[in-house]
């Protein structure tokens, strides 16, 4: 039994998934809190947030994000590929910074203008 706090919305819900049973979720006060307690707990995604180099700004770094989540064991290898990217100013929102990242088909996108 794996014991998490929902974080789909406000309320906060302590779920409890049962992974011999099904993986049944209880403690959910409605249905998204149990797929996101399914989904924890078999195959759990994260929007990976960091920043990357900029040259020719006032500013030295540009925040980036993945476009949608991706697989949370790919976090790292996923952080690596923006240690070798740097962008020149003018930089622009949603801008594409990585594509593809680890097949994933997310791409890191730049969430602020410079």
């Amino acid at each position: 039994m794996r014991e998490l706090i929902c974080i789909v919305c406000p309320r906060g819900c302590h779920l409890q998934v049962d992974e011999q049973n099904n993986y049944s979720v209880t403690g959910n006060f409605c249905p998204r809190g149990e797929e996101y307690g399914r989904a924890e707990v078999t195959y759990p995604m994260r929007t990976v947030t960091s920043t990357v180099r900029v040259k020719g700004s006032t500013h030295c770094r540009c925040p980036v994000k993945t476009s949608h989540p991706i697989p949370k064991h790919l976090i790292f290898e996923a952080l690596s590929i923006l240690s070798n990217i740097e962008l020149t100013a003018p930089v622009h929102p949603g801008q594409v910074v990585a594509g593809n990242i680890c097949g994933t088909d997310a791409n890191f996108i730049t969430t602020r203008g410079l």
